[in-house]
C-alpha cells in the first residue's frame, strides 16, 4: 500500500473541518490521515448533519485498519472547541504543534505527503507568536533556505518570488541572489517533482510595462533582466522580464510556469482561472506540501456551503507528487 498522506484540519473555527469531514465520502479516503482535534471534527460533523466515524491512528502501527467509511485521526487537542466563525488564540500553539507533527511524519517518511488547511494568521499573531505562512514556517521548521510559493490550476503554474511582503517592500526585497535563487528552486522541482525535463519558465517585470526601458522604473534593468540572462547562459530555459499584463496571455508563448514579483501580480489572475480547483505548492522543501487555495473562510463554517473543490485537488495533488 502506498504511505498516506496527513492532513492538518487548521482554523477550527473556519471551514478545515468541514473540509476534512467531505474527505471522508472522498477517494482517497484509504490513504489520508487527519491531524487534528477529533472533538472539533465530531461536532463540527453534528451541526453538519452528518455522522462521523473515526479511528485513532498509530504512527507505530501504520497498517491499522480504519473504520469502513470513516476517518483516520492523529490526534492533537485544542485547548478550546471549535466555535464557528470564532477564533480562538489559545489554539494557536497546539494548532502549530499540529502542523509540526505532521511535518515530522513526513520528515521521517511515514507520511507521502503534507496537505494544509488553511489557518487565520491573524490569531496566531494575536497568540504572541510571529507568523506570516505555512510557507515561511515549514521552510523554517524542515531548514529550507528558500521556499517558494507555486499555485497550480491544471496545466496553468505561477509561482512568486515574494510572498506575504507589504507591497512598499517589495522592490527592496528583490535582490539578484534572491531572484536567482527563487528560479533555482522553480526550475528544479518542475524537474524533479512534476517530471518536466526542460522547463520553460516566463518571468514578469515588476514594474507596469516592464520598467518601459527604465522610465518606470529600474528594477527590470538593474536586477531581473540580469539574472535572466544568467540563466540562460547556464541553460535553463527563461524568458523575460514580461509585462504582466502580457505574460498571462496566449501572446506570451507556452509556458510550464510563470513567475511572478509578488503575491497579488500573479495570483489574481491564477485564481480567477482557477478558483475552487486550484492548489498551493511549496517548492523548496524536502517533503511534499500542498493547500487550499483560500482562506478560512469564517463567515461560513458549519453552515454546510464549503465547496471542497480546492481541497480534493490539494489531496489529488499531493499523491501525484508524493508518489513520483
Amino acid at each position: 500500500m502506498p504511505r498516506p498522506i496527513a492532513v492538518t484540519v487548521g482554523e477550527p473555527a473556519g471551514i478545515g473541518p468541514d473540509l476534512c469531514i467531505a474527505l471522508a465520502d472522498s477517494p482517497w479516503v484509504d490513504r489520508l490521515v487527519i491531524v487534528g482535534d477529533p472533538r472539533t471534527l465530531e461536532a463540527r460533523a453534528e451541526r453538519l448533519g452528518r455522522p462521523l466515524q473515526w479511528s485513532e491512528y498509530a504512527t507505530d502501527s501504520p497498517a491499522a485498519r480504519r473504520l469502513e467509511g470513516g476517518l483516520q485521526i492523529l490526534p492533537v487537542q485544542l485547548p478550546q472547541p471549535g466555535a464557528c466563525g470564532t477564533p480562538h488564540p489559545a489554539n494557536a500553539r497546539s494548532l502549530l504543534a499540529a502542523l509540526e507533527c505532521a511535518t515530522d511524519g513526513c520528515r521521517r517518511g511515514l507520511f507521502a505527503a503534507l496537505v494544509t488547511g488553511p489557518l487565520q494568521k491573524s490569531v496566531i499573531n494575536d497568540a504572541g507568536i510571529a507568523f506570516s505562512g505555512h510557507t515561511e514556517f515549514l521552510a523554517q521548521l524542515l531548514s529550507a533556505p528558500r521556499p517558494v510559493m507555486l499555485l497550480v490550476a491544471g496545466p496553468f503554474r505561477v509561482a512568486l518570488a515574494s510572498t506575504h511582503l507589504a507591497l512598499r517592500d517589495v522592490p527592496d526585497y528583490l535582490t539578484r541572489a534572491r531572484l536567482r535563487g527563487v528560479l533555482e528552486v522553480l526550475h528544479n522541482d518542475l524537474q524533479a517533482k512534476f517530471q518536466i525535463e526542460r522547463p520553460k519558465i516566463l518571468v514578469c517585470g515588476l514594474n507596469p510595462h516592464a520598467g518601459e526601458q527604465g522610465h518606470l522604473g529600474r528594477e527590470e534593468i538593474d536586477v531581473i533582466a540580469p539574472v535572466i540572462q544568467e540563466m540562460r547562459d547556464r541553460g535553463l530555459d527563461v524568458r523575460g522580464p514580461l509585462p504582466a499584463d502580457t505574460a498571462f496571455t496566449p501572446n506570451a508563448g507556452p509556458a510550464d510556469a510563470i513567475l511572478a514579483m509578488f503575491h497579488d501580480q500573479g495570483l489574481p489572475v491564477l485564481k480567477y482561472a482557477g478558483f475552487g480547483r486550484a492548489v498551493n505548492v511549496t517548492l523548496g522543501l524536502p517533503i511534499v506540501r500542498t493547500s487550499v487555495d483560500h482562506g478560512t473562510a469564517l463567515d461560513i463554517a458549519g453552515t454546510g456551503k464549503a465547496d471542497s473543490g480546492s481541497m480534493l485537488a490539494a489531496v489529488e495533488l499531493a499523491a501525484t507528487l508524493g508518489d513520483a
